[in-house]
């Protein structure tokens, strides 16, 4: 099942119910907002979050430039920079982090999601979906 806020934005979660790895939709509440333009969700539970944001770019800073600023750790698990986004993800703790952001004009979009290692699989759907569907417009 896939929610529908009042701002417009889809989200559907998973996670396991059982051994047979059956998914559940989960929902997403509203939870702040970040620096910038956006929203902030989180589970019920608090296993899982989304931040979805609109930050200005003030220095005009390329993507590369951008992610440096911003100190990612040294284990990062996977990095693409390319001249138009960056997307990083890696684990901290028990959860995968993963945010992408795309730069358009002094504006930087970005999706962070931080979940669950153990539905790691799960999600895997959701962030690919999400961070292909990010648009800079």
């Amino acid at each position: 099942m896939t929610r529908q806020p009042a701002n417009g934005l889809r989200v559907r979660c998973a996670r396991r119910r059982n051994k047979r790895d059956q998914r559940a939709p989960c929902r997403l509440s509203r939870a702040g907002r970040p620096d910038g333009y956006g929203q902030r969700f989180r589970t019920a539970d608090g296993r899982a979050d989304l931040t979805v944001q609109a930050a200005p770019n003030l220095a005009n800073d390329s993507p590369a430039a951008f992610l440096a600023k911003k100190h990612p750790p040294s284990r990062v698990q996977y990095k693409r920079v390319t001249p138009r986004f960056f997307a990083v993800s890696s684990y901290k703790g028990d959860k995968v982090w993963y945010d992408r952001c795309n730069f358009s004009g002094r504006l930087v979009h970005c999706v962070l999601i931080n979940y669950p290692a153990e539905e790691e699989h799960a999600w895997d759907d959701v962030v690919t979906r999400m961070s292909l569907s990010l648009s800079g417009k």
